[in-house]
């Protein structure tokens, strides 16, 4: 393989790995939306999410994707749990900081939880199909990562219908743009932050099974998988659904770009230069419209 062909491998591996970003911002968007908060533990949320399709397979046999049927409903009414039972009485308050601490407070809690029932050490769901790889035109294309992109663009689409196509996701979005107003027409602002937060965290746990079987993880690593979605989500801007999937896919491709010509190491570094680049000439985000 020559040197187009390297970077082609990179970008291709780059677009692959950003898709799960993506559909992580994709949560953070929504949530942000309607309480105004980065729900930091969203990463946190998915590893716990990625044990579980774990536990399906190690202990019940059950494929990964198959698993999905299950995780998607307990996913999206743990979402509704949470809601309810850790924000309701702070969404009501003006000071949206107290919805932040619940959030970072939670991120502990589910870590830490994780690091009690299933240890510190990295697991990852290893199938039949693991191996697989894909070459069209020469390229090495995994087929779970494949699988993972097939899902994040599953979920933007069916989140995308969702809120344009029902009476529910058209609330979702009046919500977003203006609370106070919404309020005001009779829709009730606990059920409209309920759905948001339960699509939030069923996003989570498709991600989740993404992370399974692609990657290794250990509890601690939601922590900086939401980090790079937070960065995803201001790359793609707030509110546009496939913008932060895109902003996820510019991220991938941007820290392969750097490991490749700059060092592994420093690909970080470059993410993070690239975040505050954005925020400073173009805060709406690179496909958000200005106010």
């Amino acid at each position: 393989m020559g040197e187009f062909g390297i970077i082609a491998q990179v970008l291709v591996n780059g677009i692959l790995f950003g898709t799960m970003y993506g559909i992580a911002a994709i949560g953070l968007s929504l949530i942000y939306g309607t309480m105004r908060i980065i729900f930091f533990a969203q990463g946190a949320i998915i590893v716990f999410f990625a044990y579980i399709c774990y536990w399906f397979f190690a202990l019940l046999g059950l494929d990964p994707y198959l698993s999905l049927i299950l995780i998607i409903p307990i996913s999206l009414l743990l979402g509704m749990g949470f809601y309810f039972g850790l924000f309701k009485e702070a969404a009501a308050l003006e000071d949206k900081n107290i919805s932040l601490l619940i959030a970072i407070g939670l991120m502990w809690l589910v870590e830490n939880f994780m690091a009690v029932v299933w240890s510190g050490d990295p697991r990852t769901v290893v199938t039949a199909y693991t191996s697989w790889v894909l070459r069209p035109g020469g390229l090495n294309i995994s087929f779970t990562r494949l699988m993972a992109l097939l899902i994040a663009l599953l979920s933007s689409v069916g989140v995308f219908v969702f809120l344009k196509r029902t009476l529910i996701g058209t609330a979702v979005r009046a919500a977003s743009e203006d609370m106070e107003s919404t309020t005001l027409m009779g829709i009730n602002p606990n059920w409209v932050n309920a759905v948001t937060f339960a699509i939030g965290i069923g996003l989570a746990g498709t991600a989740g099974v993404g992370l399974a079987t692609v990657y290794s993880f250990d509890p601690t690593y939601g922590f900086t998988f939401v980090i790079m979605s937070v960065i995803a989500l201001a790359f793609g801007g707030m509110g546009n659904v496939f913008g932060a999937l895109l902003g996820g896919i510019i991220l991938g491709v941007l820290q392969g770009l750097g490991a490749y010509f700059v060092s592994p190491t420093w690909a970080d570094a470059i993410c993070f230069g690239a975040f505050l680049l954005v925020l400073m000439f173009r805060p709406q985000g690179l496909f958000g419209k200005k106010e």
